[in-house]
């Protein structure tokens, strides 16, 4: 269990690095599908680097927090097959870690930086209309659903394809 939590933690951190480099660093619209459609529709695409070499750093960011997240999982699976885990055991691995991840999302990226910390606000202020004056972020239906029911889905998946091909 500590190596559970401990990998979530991992994706945790990974994501923050995505999200910190995708926003802040390289400062392309098109990593922003998954915003709400008003805020998509404010968006500036900025062509001019906040520095040189700004991108680059953006880019790296990026690539090392979804290295991290694939060694997470990868560590999840070896380390299940070794212990020689069953369905649950697998499917409770996947689970903590995807609801870790979806709980820190929910709470510190929409509660703590869209609204209260406005971080995404500092880099396109031209969003900040539909931004501003929330308590919580956006789709909160659509964050419930993966929660309750798609992660729990995705972790079913993975624990089948880790106990019948392994």
């Amino acid at each position: 269990m500590f190596l559970t939590l401990f990998l979530s933690i991992v994706v945790c951190g990974a994501i923050t690095l995505l999200l910190v480099g995708g926003v802040a660093f390289y400062r392309d619209i098109r990593l922003f599908s998954s915003a709400p459609k008003e805020v998509r529709e404010l968006l500036i695409q900025r062509d001019k680097e906040l520095f040189y070499g700004a991108k680059t750093i953006g880019l790296l960011m990026m690539a090392f927090g979804a290295a991290m997240i694939f060694s997470a999982f990868a560590v999840a699976v070896w380390d299940g097959l070794r212990s020689a885990y069953t369905f649950t055991q697998f499917f409770l691995r996947f689970a903590v870690i995807l609801t870790a991840y979806k709980v820190y999302d929910m709470v510190f990226f929409d509660g703590f930086l869209l609204c209260r910390y406005r971080f995404f606000q500092h880099y396109y202020p031209e969003t900040a209309p539909a931004l501003n004056g929330r308590r919580f972020g956006f789709n909160l239906k659509s964050q419930l659903l993966k929660l309750l029911l798609i992660f729990p889905g995705i972790a079913a998946l993975m624990a089948f394809v880790c106990t019948r091909f392994a």
